[in-house]
């Protein structure tokens, strides 16, 4: 019973089901964000695989595919989007680097939870 108590409590924790998909654009960080803190209090470093994202928890890891290309990349969710953003999720400029998508400055995507570090 306790098992099973706890079980429900570690499930209930979790915000974001794992099956999570999404679509939409992504853009990348300006330069003047290097070395500036993010909304979960690490600083942003512009060689780290890391995003803004406007709900998904902080240490949640997401496979981003570049739609255009079919490039992918698995970043760590560290900041947060402001709810206005057009965007789906801002990434570092590494990771929008090896998406390719650098000289347009952004692109269409899809997101995919690969794991959530939090719950961990």
């Amino acid at each position: 019973m306790r098992l099973l108590l706890f079980s429900f409590f570690i499930v209930s924790l979790q915000k974001v089901p794992l099956e999570y998909q999404k679509e939409g654009y992504a853009s990348y960080y300006a330069n003047k964000f290097e070395g500036r803190r993010t909304a979960s209090g690490e600083i942003y470093r512009s060689s780290l695989f890391t995003a803004a994202h406007k709900k998904l928890p902080f240490g949640t890891f997401v496979k981003v595919v570049n739609l255009k290309n079919d490039s992918t990349v698995v970043v760590k969710i560290n900041d947060r989007l402001g709810k206005s953003s057009p965007h789906l999720i801002d990434l570092s400029l590494i990771a929008a680097k090896k998406l390719n998508f650098i000289k347009s400055g952004k692109t269409k995507v899809s997101l995919e939870i690969q794991s959530n570090d939090s719950l961990q």
